[in-house]
């Protein structure tokens, strides 16, 4: 008896993703406040491959609120979708979309967030981006909190490392989940979770200078935050229970250094603790690794009366991203559980490696840890495209995207529940990591220069036909 899927799912959801504050700009327009996305700076100074968020101090943050610094910050500006999201919209829908991920900029919501009342300027705005969206033929999946922090929580607080941002974050997903849940049906209620190393500013809003133990603070932000989304879970679950939330790690396994124990031995622990907050949110509880992590290196996490009862409310699928793969040694983990670059594989021009066996790899010990849906929410390659005669010919893209399905359709095949897929980002945007135009992504290019300048026409690429035949023949042609 033959009981292997071969194709995938009828209803799968061929879907592209964004993040509000990569491509909306309009940073100080209708009552939006500063999030901390709106600090990152472009640097044109320093090696692509260490181009990344690093920790914000305090210090930095005045310095960069000051005016005509001539500093370059270009979140503030994205590809103005703000303003262009009707024709945006309406390009992707060509490209047979079925589901489009972007976010809510909190700030927009709550400009500081800890307004008494939200900004309703800013809700009328994703009142008409989901509606367009569905008008479009497209499914809206949204995001709750993707980096767009009010950058006042990490001035008169300490971002989530204070537990009164608990109580803001429920009032702010239960303003949204109330305005729009005849809309959105799924969401994801932080982006890439386990981020705390690199885009841990972004992330948790706790400025290095802040606290005094800084790894500590993050852990306990972290926890903050997952007491918040399952506090939120629980609240959509009770009002609305056609609505469905789910949590989102950054994925991809890392690999052993070599075959020898000690480094299969750091590789299943750093991989259980980027499992941690998977297993939290998805199992309800504290795993035991958790525990003797945190004793390991010294890591203090207090908990509040209620929150083991809280974590109890758990999400209902799982969702990731997918980019590269990484290798750790004895030695790299008790640096600081840190994962290095695998040198054996190829890399996009940042650095990151190419690895499509690597997603097959994270599908299957997802599934059998949790059993649950799962969604690809990210998954893409930043490149620099070169426009030639008005036309840009990004085979390489192709490449990249047609040997990760092959590998989502033999995930499948081994049983995996898969549901969809999203490419990141089928439009140009700013680079989270570098805040680039350069590093792009899409099936559509953006006329917009890392200085904020250019045209702003918005182009097809070769990639756009082949992503629509994809979509056509629900994945079967990846020619």
């Amino acid at each position: 008896m033959n009981r292997v899927r071969e194709t995938f799912p009828e209803k799968f959801l061929w879907g592209g993703a964004v993040a509000a504050n990569q491509l909306e700009g309009a940073w100080n327009v209708d009552g939006k406040g500063l999030c901390v996305a709106d600090i990152n700076e472009f640097r044109d100074n320093i090696d692509i491959t260490k181009k990344y968020n690093n920790e914000i101090s305090g210090t930095y943050i005045r310095e960069a609120l000051k005016p005509d610094t001539g500093r370059i910050f270009p979140k503030r500006w994205g590809i103005d979708f703000y303003h262009t999201y009707k024709d945006d919209l309406a390009l992707l829908a060509g490209m047979g979309l079925k589901a489009f991920r972007t976010s809510i900029n909190w700030a927009r919501i709550f400009p500081n967030g800890d307004d008494a009342e939200p900004n309703e300027a800013g809700l009328r705005f994703y009142d008409n981006l989901f509606g367009e969206i569905i008008r479009d033929g497209m499914e809206p999946v949204v995001t709750v909190s993707h980096y767009e922090m009010p950058l006042n929580l990490t001035l008169k607080y300490k971002g989530w490392y204070s537990r009164e941002v608990i109580g803001f974050f429920e009032k702010y997903g239960q303003t949204v989940f109330d305005r729009y849940h005849d809309k959105v049906k799924k969401w994801i209620l932080v982006n890439q979770i386990n981020l705390i190393g690199h885009e841990s500013f972004n992330h948790l809003g706790i400025a290095e200078d802040a606290v005094d133990d800084l790894l500590s603070a993050k852990y306990q932000g972290v926890h903050n935050e997952m007491v918040a989304c399952a506090r939120l879970t629980r609240y959509a679950h009770e009002h609305y229970p056609d609505t469905e939330t789910g949590m989102m790690l950054c994925g991809g396994p890392a690999y052993p250094a070599t075959s020898s124990p000690e480094d299969n031995l750091a590789a299943l622990k750093h991989n259980q603790m980027e499992y941690f907050y998977s297993d939290v949110l998805l199992r309800g509880y504290y795993p035991g690794y958790a525990f003797r992590f945190f004793k390991d290196f010294g890591i203090n996490v207090q908990f509040g009366e209620n929150d083991e009862e809280d974590l109890k409310n758990t999400c209902d699928f799982f969702s990731f991203s997918y980019y590269y793969t990484r290798i750790v040694s004895k030695e790299s983990y008790e640096h600081g559980n840190e994962a290095v670059r695998n040198k054996d594989l190829p890399a996009n021009p940042w650095g990151w490696t190419i690895d499509p066996v690597g997603l097959r790899i994270f599908l299957n010990e997802f599934y059998d840890r949790y059993q649950k849906p799962i969604y690809i929410t990210e998954n893409g390659i930043g490149c620099y495209d070169k426009l030639t005669d008005g036309l840009i010919h990004d085979d390489y893209r192709i490449d990249f995207y047609r040997a990760h399905i092959e590998q989502m359709k033999e995930a499948i095949m081994d049983g995996v529940d898969l549901r969809g897929y999203f490419a990141w980002g089928p439009i140009d945007i700013v680079s989270c990591s570098s805040s680039e135009m350069s590093k792009r992504y899409g099936f559509i290019y953006v006329d917009i220069d890392d200085y904020g300048k250019g045209s702003g026409k918005r182009i097809k690429k070769d990639s756009y036909a082949w992503y629509k035949k994809v979509i056509e023949s629900n994945g079967e042609d990846i020619c």
